[in-house]
């Protein structure tokens, strides 16, 4: 499977690059995969019996700020000092080689910018924690979260004021990313990103896309049907790779992405 991936990606000029979760599991990033998972990141939230869906909700920077800021601003601090895996850059090497390169994710953290992957090629269909925004939506502003800094109190698993505050009003600051439930997200930032997508395939010749994913499971499975899509619309084979749900794909690799990046970047320039 291995030689049809690399024989599937030489074969073409243009190369969609799409991943979930999975795509960061060996930086060090967890996945959370099911409830079991996110409590080993979290055992507050197993205390509080909370869920990722749960705690991944705007209500909470109304009903409890702190809490709701001790788990984005853990993972902001996380996905600061997190250093891309290897794949990121043989992944980027390999784009370069193409006409054009883009990536569609539905991750939050930011690291395909860190490896070098130009951030007019990205559309994080999610948003950033990287970015914030106004919990009111006040002046529907998108601002960089770079001079933020969370201090959390483990033990309570609640972040220590002072808490963000909006850039022009009084009211708090919350990451601009798509929660579970939320109707209060300020998309302008994907809607360019996603701009920039539609650029991208409109330069696309049927049968003449790659796509690979990476690390997009079945629980929230917005990137598998946007690959499915995208491959049905290209007449492309799409490259799935994945450790668990891999199924469902004409070329599927059960591996992480950072061994399968390192087999096929070796086979694609030998």
């Amino acid at each position: 499977m291995i030689q049809k991936a690399i024989d599937e990606i030489k074969s073409k000029d243009y190369l969609l690059i799409t991943a979930g979760a999975g795509m960061g599991v060996d930086s060090g990033l967890p996945d959370f995969r099911g409830k079991e998972g996110f409590w080993r990141a979290y055992p507050k939230a197993k205390e509080l019996g909370l869920n990722f869906a749960d705690l991944a909700n705007p209500s909470w920077f109304r009903d409890d700020p702190r809490l709701a800021w001790a788990f984005y601003g853990d993972r902001l601090n996380l996905y600061r000092k997190t250093t891309p895996h290897l794949g990121f850059k043989l992944l980027l090497e390999i784009a370069k080689d193409k006409k054009d390169y883009f990536v569609v994710t539905s991750n939050v953290d930011g690291q395909f910018q860190k490896a070098g992957f130009s951030e007019s090629k990205i559309d994080e269909i999610h948003g950033s924690i990287h970015y914030l925004q106004c919990i009111n939506g006040c002046k529907r502003d998108i601002w960089s979260a770079k001079d933020v800094k969370i201090d959390i109190d483990y033990k309570s698993f609640q972040a220590k004021e002072p808490l963000p505050k909006c850039l022009h009003c009084t009211n708090l600051a919350r990451p601009n990313i798509l929660m579970f439930g939320d109707f209060e997200w300020i998309e302008d930032r994907e809607s360019k990103q996603r701009e920039n997508l539609q650029k991208f395939l409109s330069k696309v010749d049927f049968n003449n896309l790659s796509i690979i994913e990476f690390g997009a499971g079945t629980a929230v499975a917005t990137i598998r049907y946007f690959s499915q899509q995208m491959a049905k619309e290209f007449g492309a084979k799409l490259i799935r790779v994945n450790p668990r749900d891999y199924h469902d794909a004409p070329i599927s690799l059960k591996l992480g992405a950072k061994e399968a990046i390192e087999k096929i970047y070796d086979g694609y320039f030998s």
